[in-house]
């Protein structure tokens, strides 16, 4: 993780030292996938939202994602490689 980041999940509470980049997760109920990243600032936001209606669209992605691999030499790799971008 960066040096200038602080994680809820590490218990890390109150206000941020000058500089630092906030960060929280949460996982609850029943949905196959809502993932929102917000971007929040001094009186404004902005919220960048997917939601999944089954999880059978990450398993089609897992799978493509295999099958490149397949194909490739030793090494390592990212999603712009899978997805020939």
């Amino acid at each position: 993780m960066a040096a200038n980041s602080e994680r809820g999940r590490d218990g890390i509470t109150g206000a941020r030292a000058q500089g630092a980049i906030g960060f929280a997760s949460l996982r609850g109920g029943g949905g196959a996938g809502d993932h929102s990243v917000i971007l929040a600032g001094e009186g404004e936001s902005i919220t960048l939202s997917h939601r999944a209606e089954d999880r059978s669209i990450f398993a089609k992605g897992a799978v493509k994602a295999a099958l490149w691999l397949a194909g490739q030499s030793n090494g390592r790799y990212d999603m712009k490689g899978v997805l020939g971008l």
